[in-house]
């Protein structure tokens, strides 16, 4: 079983309220992270399932944080997913309140990205892994002290 001090995630992109709805319930995840452009309808349709809802967007998006009746804004790099380093500069000062940074980062580049957008956290996948989908504990370590320490 997973701790209940881990924070367990559904991400899902593109898939209609219904969908995101049932899988959420039948996986018990603890938060439910819409990624892409899904309609501010989506997140108002699940805000009843008293989970934490996570709305991931690209730098291009609306930026407000909250805006979607959102728990938590996450500004990816403009192709999600690619594993490459974006203009991170771009975003400083655009979403207010707490959001978090994804895109391109790994334990080489977290620190700089970190200054250049100023998130209140960030997020990462492929930069700690060492095939796709394989997450490397060493990865995951320098990481979390490039990130805490820069």
């Amino acid at each position: 079983p997973i701790p209940a001090h881990v924070l367990t995630v559904g991400v899902f992109r593109g898939e209609d309220p219904a969908t995101v709805r049932a899988a959420a319930l039948a996986s018990g995840v603890r938060a439910v992270q819409l990624h892409g452009n899904h309609p501010h309808g989506d997140f108002t349709a699940l805000k009843d399932l008293g989970l934490p809802l996570v709305r991931a967007v690209d730098a291009e998006a609306d930026l407000r944080c909250g805006a979607y009746d959102e728990d938590l804004l996450i500004v990816d790099a403009p192709r999600p997913g690619s594993g490459e380093p974006w203009d991170w500069a771009a975003v400083r000062g655009r979403p207010s309140g707490q959001w978090m940074l994804a895109g391109g980062l790994g334990p080489a580049n977290v620190a700089e990205a970190i200054e250049a957008a100023g998130p209140w956290g960030v997020d990462v996948s492929s930069g700690v892994e060492t095939a796709p989908g394989v997450k490397d504990s060493e990865l995951i370590r320098a990481f979390l002290r490039a990130a805490r320490h820069g």
